[in-house]
């Protein structure tokens, strides 16, 4: 395999050696105009022919091509290791695992949350999409449940998303968490506006991750919006492009 580039992100998380992940960003890649970069978002608007030189640039550094998912903001978890690897066949699912070495699971971003998952003995992986909808619908506990780990076995790794100082919600969003867990309206702060809130959605993560019995949690500290150079983000440009969030065990 080739060496990512520079620009791209390692998790910092004591995964077993055997575990590998990574984060693309705008870096590199072949896109112009407003997916000028890495854009991997086969359902933008974008060149097909740039997408697809991008994806070709992302399966270089990969043990094979990743299993992709068609994501619907929900809270569907599929076994990576059943999918097949041409990706004729996408499921739609916002989350995936896997236990065998080679498989390689994979996300799509643009703001919404990446998670990635693996046990202290690198014997399983996941990777899941947590947008605010995915948080609120169980995405990350029902991940965790299809993992043959206990959750105490289990780490997991939050990676660029929308930041707490950027990601403006309405009341519909505060009562999507907090109708059964009132303590998590420690999550958003209100604004002048009425009915306005600033929703910390890595702190949304880290609840649901240690209320599944997970607690062994990194990152949750980039964000997509702020940093224009570095991210792509759908809040701040509809029209934009797609990062990727992968995770494998070695063969």
């Amino acid at each position: 395999m080739n060496t990512p580039h520079p620009q791209w992100i390692v998790p910092d998380w004591p995964a077993p050696a055997r575990v590998r992940a990574l984060v693309t960003t705008r870096a590199g890649g072949t896109s112009s105009g407003p997916y000028a970069g890495m854009n991997l978002g086969r359902r933008t608007a974008d060149d097909p022919a740039a997408v697809e030189a991008n994806h070709a640039q992302l399966n270089r550094l990969l043990p094979e091509p990743p299993r992709w998912l068609a994501q619907v903001h929900g809270s569907t978890v599929v076994d990576a290791d059943m999918m097949n690897s041409t990706n004729i066949e996408v499921p739609q699912a916002d989350a995936s695992v896997a236990r065998r070495p080679g498989t390689v699971c994979a996300i799509l971003v643009a703001d919404c949350l990446p998670v990635l998952f693996t046990d202290r003995s690198g014997s399983c992986i996941a990777a899941a999409h947590a947008g605010w909808r995915g948080l609120a619908g169980g995405v990350l506990a029902n991940t965790i449940s299809r993992m043959p780990a206990k959750p105490a076995e289990l780490m997991a790794w939050i990676g660029p998303g929308i930041g707490p100082t950027a990601f403006e919600v309405g009341d519909d969003v505060l009562q999507a968490f907090c109708a059964d867990a009132p303590e998590r309206k420690s999550a958003f702060k209100p604004l002048p506006v009425a009915g306005k809130w600033l929703c910390d959605l890595p702190a949304l993560a880290r609840d649901a991750l240690h209320r599944a019995g997970v607690t062994a949690v990194y990152g949750g500290d980039l964000c997509t919006y702020t940093d224009s150079e570095r991210f792509y983000s759908h809040r701040r440009n509809p029209v934009t492009g797609r990062m990727a969030a992968l995770v494998w065990i070695q063969r």
